[in-house]
């Protein structure tokens, strides 16, 4: 059977629950390097997120019947919901991420780093952390909707909430980040 770039998701899954490999690799190819960013995002560890994707792939792979189409959800929405949860089971174990130490032991193992990219990445160390800081439902929200750059809409189904409960959540969030922010300024 061939399959074909423009099969949607749903038609591919359909041959997956058959058995059939190449769909499952047309769904693979397809989203892996978006479901790495939506994991990244939540857990900043490049190996860790790759295992998580390739663990929500191989999940699906061995057991096609858990997306069920008939509740509602798309694939790819069914997949992110999937891969978030995964990623948050990992966070709740996480490693601190790199603090100025780091970076200033990167600095003196390399001089010739420029001033500039040192204060690039403290400014988006500080960042990872203030927003680690948050509460999950406010960084899964700020991750979809800024990072990933869907649509509130798309970002509401994912999370499961009202598209008022997601426009909420990123308000929360804007105003912890600032709030979190200010009070991290040197005086």
């Amino acid at each position: 059977m061939e399959f074909y770039s423009d099969d949607s998701d749903e038609e591919l899954v359909l041959q997956v629950q058959k058995g059939h490999s190449e769909a499952f690799a047309m769904l693979v190819n397809r989203h892996t390097d978006y479901l790495y960013r939506i994991v990244w995002r939540t857990y900043p560890d490049t190996q860790e997120a790759e295992d998580v994707v390739q663990d929500v792939f191989l999940k699906f792979w061995h057991k096609p019947s858990l997306f069920d189409s008939t509740k509602g959800a798309s694939f790819r929405t069914w997949l992110t919901r999937v891969a978030m949860n995964r990623a948050i089971d990992m966070l709740r174990k996480k490693k601190p991420i790199p603090d100025y130490d780091y970076l200033m032991q990167q600095s003196m193992n390399d001089p010739n780093i420029p001033l500039h990219e040192l204060e690039e990445k403290v400014a988006k160390i500080e960042l990872e952390q203030a927003i680690s800081n948050l509460p999950e439902r406010q960084q899964q929200a700020l991750n979809l909707c800024f990072y990933e750059d869907l649509r509130q809409k798309d970002a509401a189904e994912i999370m499961d909430v009202s598209i008022k409960a997601m426009e909420s959540l990123l308000m929360r969030a804007k105003k912890s980040l600032y709030q979190i922010m200010i009070e991290r300024k040197p005086s």
